[in-house]
């Protein structure tokens, strides 16, 4: 098996548990990677702001993918590359969303804009990012600075309809798919979790296949595809799972950290760092 060099890992659903708390032991799992000379990150659906909190207890040093990749920071939160949504696309989007109910959000690179206060994870959102948003009652004078844009539903099979229904109108000018049941997120065209990875692989000068990626959702696929070896969480859906080359446990047993420790197994270290 090829030696890893490099683990990228999703975030929600991932690294942390359901009410967002990274373990002792995940976080434990990470300092041994740093100490076995293997690198780590992250990218997640999340903005930048959402990513903060995390660096300093995994001591990450490699800049984060937020905006499920489209977007890369370093750990000071500083933009490495910034890729907006073209404002046509933008526009069609936020139509689309409206035709099925979804409640609308856009995130530019630093507001969370939001035109439903009310609307039903709002306040899980907050929690999640640990960040308020932005009231605003026109998403218009946004659409040309958004790095993405989010309809939030409790309808999960509306959501999926309205996933296919963007991609549709979309085509190559944004890329949409769900980060979770109840959010579909839409960035920036010919940006995701895969290319991320590739953009890391490049600034380690190593191969992709010397990268392991770990993630639950629809997209984390694409960092999957072309990463060496990808590990599906156990709380993900059978179809991420048969997409991976390996399946840990659920995020709510630890499964991050016991990925974590089969990968340094993997790469023979010694159990002084185990």
């Amino acid at each position: 098996m090829t030696q890893i060099s490099l683990v990228v890992s999703d975030v929600d659903g991932t690294l942390l548990t359901k009410d967002k708390t990274l373990t002792e032991r995940a976080r434990g799992a990470v300092q041994r990677l740093h100490k076995a000379g293997i690198g780590f990150t992250i990218t997640s659906s999340r903005p930048a702001i959402g990513m903060r909190f995390l660096i300093e207890p995994l001591a990450l040093w490699l800049p984060v993918g937020p905006f499920n990749g489209s977007s890369i920071v370093d750990p000071e939160m500083r933009p490495v590359e910034q890729h907006l949504i073209p404002a046509s696309a933008a526009e069609r989007s936020l139509q689309i969303l409206r035709e099925f109910g979804a409640d609308i959000w856009l995130f530019t690179t630093d507001k969370w804009l939001i035109d439903n206060p009310s609307g039903k994870y709002v306040a899980h959102e907050q929690h999640t990012i640990r960040s308020d948003p932005t009231i605003v009652t026109d998403f218009s004078p946004y659409l040309s600075s958004a790095c993405k844009i989010v309809g939030a539903s409790a309808d999960a099979a509306g959501l999926e309809a309205c996933e296919k229904a963007m991609q549709e109108a979309l085509g190559s000018e944004a890329t949409a798919v769900r980060s979770q049941t109840y959010y579909l997120d839409i960035t920036p065209p010919g940006f995701n979790k895969g290319t991320f990875v590739e953009a890391m692989a490049r600034r380690l000068g190593i191969a992709t296949g010397a990268v392991a990626t770990i993630g639950d959702m629809q997209n984390d696929l694409a960092m999957f595809a072309v990463s060496g070896i990808s590990i599906a969480m156990g709380n993900a859906t059978d179809y991420v799972k048969d997409q991976a080359t390996h399946v840990t446990a659920s995020n709510e047993q630890d499964g991050f950290a016991e990925a974590m420790e089969m990968i340094l197994k993997w790469n023979g270290v010694g159990l002084s760092l185990m």
